[in-house]
């Protein structure tokens, strides 16, 4: 398959689960594909393909590594790289949407209040983790912490 249909899928692949954090944040299946990991998941297993593509393959800019910038760049120079860091990125963006989505829901911050922070993590990854910190904070609804729990902030444990 041609590096650019895979893009094409997947981007088109990931629109579902934001859009069901987005709008259907508490539907049975949002929880069961978003929040249970098996979107983060699945993304990662195509991850994993690319990466072991590049590694065993060598589907790879033969100056790629990760000692220096300019290696860092070669990454990037082949189309298995970019695959491969795009993936990265959605992986690690949907993992931050849906964190948010639950953290929302554990303090009780206005679901439509959280669709922008949702949107902006889509788009610019940590920038919608910044505002949703800041909406916590705004709000009353949590500081600058990331701890789970209150509980877990005061015993260092996790709620059981």
């Amino acid at each position: 398959m041609a590096p650019e249909t895979i893009y094409q899928l997947i981007n088109i692949g990931v629109v579902p689960a934001w859009a069901m954090l987005a709008f259907a944040p508490r539907w049975q299946v949002t929880r069961a594909l978003v929040h249970s990991g098996v979107y983060p998941l699945a993304f990662g297993a195509l991850y994993i393909f690319f990466l072991a593509s590049a590694l065993l393959f060598g589907a790879r800019s033969p100056d790629a590594g990760f000692s220096s910038l300019a290696g860092v760049m070669a990454l990037f120079d082949h189309p298995n790289g970019v695959l491969t860091g795009w993936t990265h990125y959605l992986v690690f963006d949907l993992f931050v949407g849906a964190w948010i989505g639950r953290d929302a829901a554990r303090r009780g911050v206005s679901h439509w209040l959280v669709v922008p922070c949702l949107f902006f993590s889509f788009m610019f990854g940590p920038v919608g983790l910044l505002l949703y910190v800041t909406l916590r904070l705004v709000s009353g609804k949590g500081g600058l912490s990331l701890y789970e729990t209150d509980q877990m902030k005061l015993t260092g444990k996790a709620d059981r």
